[in-house]
């Protein structure tokens, strides 16, 4: 028998699976396979997930491990934000550190252990990087500009401006009225943006955020991949960033920002260099169920409720109080 275990940042929820205790590694199309099945709220356990988080063994120097991300349809994201947080808890546990590296598809990324935000509710930081504005970068197209910053897009939504940021993950932003996250533009804006289309052939997440005051945003992501979610780090992230940038009168770089999302809050730190911009993403980071599994199930795809063991930690009612116990002016409610 192996372990899984499903985790959350911010109600992002995952399963989290550490390659390094096999005897067998899966294969790629085995994890794309076994992703899409156990984060089917139908076919998998737990009333399914965001995505599948991969832990495997690093040949980079000064790394203590590897992370991959594959989203619930398949396919595979550059970083996620949200997960990096629960893949540092569970390297932090399991060798005895509290401040190291892990490798993710495109850089070697710094976190650590923080302060709880409550009790039972562990924390980390984790680095958001590279940070990219350029075209290529993004990729987008057709839009007359090479970057995209605090724009007017009429072909998006007439009346908001967008910014886009790739962090790596790509991202579009848009600072908006507090209606405009529930009025249905921004799950609209999402899947014209994710299907075919002339702009963003790869697809984009797109973000709409609400300015609450002086460094506090609520933000709400449709998340390529997986529709509506919860929280999206990098999205966060690069919503931090964009309002250092847009918004300088409100929000400052090397200063905490307070981020709230439906999931939760989280804090961030804009680092805005003149040869380098990153963010400092810090947030709980939570292991719900622990799941016991044969081997052969997770080679097999068939991770199911009559085949696996699950042991609840405890961890969901401590969360579930911090949230309860978060400002009421970060009680912004959305519905899909």
């Amino acid at each position: 028998m192996v372990q899984l275990h499903k985790v959350h940042g911010s109600q992002n929820h995952f399963f989290l699976l550490d390659q390094t205790e096999l005897a067998t590694e899966l294969t790629d199309p085995e994890l794309v396979t076994l992703a899409q099945q156990m984060t089917n709220p139908q076919t998998g356990i737990l009333n399914g997930a965001d995505g599948l988080l991969v832990v495997n063994r690093s040949e980079h120097s000064n790394v203590l491990g590897q992370m991959r991300v594959i989203n619930a349809d398949g396919s595979e994201a550059s970083m996620c934000g949200n997960g990096l947080r629960t893949v540092a808890r569970y390297l932090a546990d399991k060798h005895h550190l509290d401040d190291f590296r892990v490798e993710t598809l495109t850089a070697d990324l710094q976190v650590s252990r923080q302060p709880d935000l409550a009790k039972d509710v562990p924390a980390f930081s984790v680095e958001i990087s590279p940070v990219r504005f350029n075209q290529a970068a993004l990729p987008f197209d057709n839009l007359g500009v090479s970057q995209l910053i605090d724009t007017p897009v009429s072909a998006f939504i007439p009346g908001l401006t967008f910014s886009a940021i790739a962090v790596p993950n790509p991202h579009l932003i848009s600072f908006v009225p507090e209606e405009e996250l529930t009025n249905g533009d921004i799950g609209t804006l999402g899947t014209m943006l994710n299907s075919p289309n002339d702009y963003f052939p790869d697809g984009v997440n797109v973000n709409f955020a609400h300015i609450l005051g002086p460094n506090q945003l609520f933000v709400r992501t449709f998340e390529r991949g997986v529709g509506f979610t919860n929280a999206c780090g990098t999205g966060m992230s690069a919503t931090s960033l964009a309002f250092v940038l847009t918004h300088p009168e409100l929000a400052a770089a090397e200063q905490p920002i307070t981020v709230y999302n439906p999931g939760g809050m989280v804090k961030t730190i804009v680092h805005h260099h003149t040869d380098r911009d990153w963010i400092d993403l810090i947030g709980n980071a939570t292991e719900t169920h622990v799941i016991e599994v044969n081997e052969e199930a997770l080679h097999q795809a068939n991770v199911t409720a009559t085949n696996t063991t699950i042991t609840e930690t405890g961890e969901t009612v401590a969360y579930q109080n911090f949230v309860a116990n978060l400002p009421q002016m970060a009680a912004v409610s959305v519905k899909e």
